[in-house]
C-alpha cells in the first residue's frame, strides 16, 4: 500500500524540511545564491536562499498559513529572532503556537505558557498526543497538554544527553512537523 501524502510528508521532513517544503511552493527553478543557514547541504542552502528572496505569501499561495510556514521555517533553522518577528505579527492560533514554541526553546517557560494559552485547543493536539504517547508510553497519559510539555522540556534541559532530553527533542520534532503540515495544507 502506498503511503498517504501526509505519511510521505512526515517521513521526508526528517530528511530535509526546506527541500520538502519547496515541493509545495510556486517557486520556479532558477539560479540561487549559496547562503546557508544550516551549513549542512548545498542544495538546501540554495532553497533557503530562494526562500529568503521571495515573500512566503507568493511561495505558498493557497496554503492555510503562509506566514505560519515562514515562522516555522525560521524556527527550524534556529533563527529565533526572525521566527519571533514573524509569529508575533501572525494573529492566529498558528502564530501563537509558533510563538510559544520559540519561547520554550529560548528558554522562557512563562512566556511560552502565555502564548500557548492563546493557542486554545489546536486541531493538531490529538495527533501530537499520539506521537508523545509513542515516544513516552504510559508516562505521557491521555491528551496533549502544552504546559506539561513546557515543564517536561525544562526538566530535559537540565539533563543534557539524557534519555529525557532525547525524548523531548523527538516530541518537539513531531510537533514541528505536525504544525508545519497543518500550515501547508490548502486553505
Amino acid at each position: 500500500m502506498e503511503d498517504s501524502h501526509a505519511q510521505r510528508f512526515y517521513k521526508t521532513m526528517l530528511i530535509s524540511p526546506a527541500l520538502e517544503i519547496l515541493k509545495y511552493t510556486n517557486l520556479e527553478g532558477g539560479p540561487a545564491s549559496t547562503i546557508s543557514l544550516s551549513g549542512e547541504n548545498p542544495i538546501e542552502s540554495k532553497v533557503l536562499a530562494a526562500l529568503l528572496g521571495t515573500p512566503f505569501g507568493e511561495l505558498f499561495a493557497g496554503s492555510r498559513s503562509p506566514t505560519g510556514i515562514e515562522a516555522g521555517m525560521w524556527l527550524y533553522y534556529s533563527q529565533l529572532e526572525r521566527s519571533h518577528a514573524v509569529s508575533q505579527q501572525l494573529l492566529t492560533s498558528e502564530g501563537s503556537f509558533w510563538h510559544g514554541i520559540m519561547h520554550r526553546r529560548e528558554p522562557d517557560p512563562s512566556n511560552a505558557a502565555y502564548w500557548f494559552r492563546r493557542v486554545g485547543k489546536h486541531p493538531i493536539y490529538p495527533a501530537l498526543a499520539e506521537e508523545a504517547g509513542k515516544i513516552l508510553g504510559e508516562r505521557w497519559g491521555i491528551g496533549w497538554d502544552p504546559y506539561r510539555f513546557i515543564d517536561f522540556c525544562e526538566e530535559a534541559r537540565l539533563q543534557p544527553g539524557s534519555q529525557i532530553e532525547k525524548q523531548a527533542i523527538a516530541i518537539q520534532l513531531a510537533e514541528w512537523q505536525l504544525l508545519m503540515q497543518y500550515c501547508i495544507e490548502p486553505s
